[in-house]
Formats: structure tokens, C-alpha cells, sequence
């Protein structure tokens, strides 16, 4: 073999085994790429009992239930499916129905999900109290944020010629 054919072999080898090597890593990672499943996909994938994974949705409203010792219930749906979760603790400040929540934990042999992390999601027309207070002493308050912040009434949209939609004329 010559010296030409051996460096070739040596290089040839060493792709393969990264290759492998990849392979092997995207494998082991192809469930823990998504964030979190939603209830439809746990449905579709028949997740095991035990098996800890992220539960995304939206907290049905009228399915929250307080139980004592600070355990509550709620319904996470979206818009496909709904899964029951039950969880112990403190919720998050922004926690209501009709929210985004994302839970981590486990289902249980009954088929709850049983969450020991809740985090609650929110819009991007989120904004704290203080910071509102600070734009409106430097002038830059637009009316629309209090309204969306307070769950209040929202504009119309507006297009690129400053024209409300839908608004009657």
C-alpha cells in the first residue's frame, strides 16, 4: 500500500466514525429536540406511565380546581385534545384559564399528568405595571397597552394607510 493509499484510509476511517458518531448523538436527542409535547401528540405517541416529558397548551377555562395543601387540577388543551394534570405547589403570578401554560412531570397509570414545574406562558402585549407607569412620565404611552395589559378591549388593527379595520364609517 502506498503512502498516498494509507492517509487516504486514515482519512476515509476517521469520516466514518464521525459519522457514527453523529448518527449516533441525533439519535439519542430526536425526542428531546421539541420544547414541549402538546396533548395531542402525547395521544398520538401513547407516552409510557413514569415517562418525564414537557405538556404545552392552554388551560381550559372552568377546569381549575383548588384542593388543599395548595394542590390544584386543571385541563390542558390544544384544540385537538385535552389532559388532565394535577400539581402541588405555588402557581406562577400569571396562571389563569385561558392561558398558555407549559407543565413538566409525568403521566401517571390513570392517565393524569402529574407536574411538579408549571411555568405560565404570556403574550408579547405583556408589560409590568412599573414600566407602563415609567412610559407614560416620559410621554412614549400609546393607548392600546393599559387595554391589552388589563385584558381590556383592543383596538382595531390598523393598516399600513393608518386606516382602522372594521371600523364603521
Amino acid at each position: 500500500m502506498t503512502r498516498k493509499q494509507r492517509r487516504m484510509t486514515i482519512i476515509g476511517g476517521s469520516l466514518a466514525v464521525l459519522a457514527l458518531a453523529a448518527a449516533l448523538v441525533l439519535n439519542a436527542l430526536r425526542d428531546s429536540i421539541v420544547f414541549f409535547s402538546t396533548p395531542t401528540m402525547v395521544a398520538e405517541k401513547h407516552v409510557q406511565p413514569g415517562k418525564r416529558f414537557r405538556l404545552g397548551g392552554l388551560v381550559q377555562p372552568g377546569s381549575l380546581q383548588r384542593g388543599d395543601n395548595l394542590a390544584v387540577t386543571f385541563e390542558v388543551a390544544d384544540g385537538g385534545a385535552k389532559l388532565p394534570v394535577a400539581y402541588k405547589g405555588i402557581l406562577p403570578d400569571l396562571f389563569r384559564e385561558g392561558q398558555g401554560v407549559v407543565a413538566e412531570g409525568a403521566l401517571d397509570a390513570n392517565g393524569v399528568f402529574k407536574a411538579d414545574t408549571v411555568l405560565a406562558k404570556h403574550d408579547e402585549t405583556y408589560m409590568p405595571k412599573d414600566v407602563a407607569d415609567a412610559l407614560k412620565k416620559q410621554g412614549h404611552w400609546k393607548d392600546d397597552y393599559g387595554a391589552q395589559a388589563s385584558g381590556g378591549p383592543k383596538p382595531a388593527a390598523t393598516t399600513a394607510q393608518g386606516n382602522s379595520q372594521g371600523a364603521v364609517r
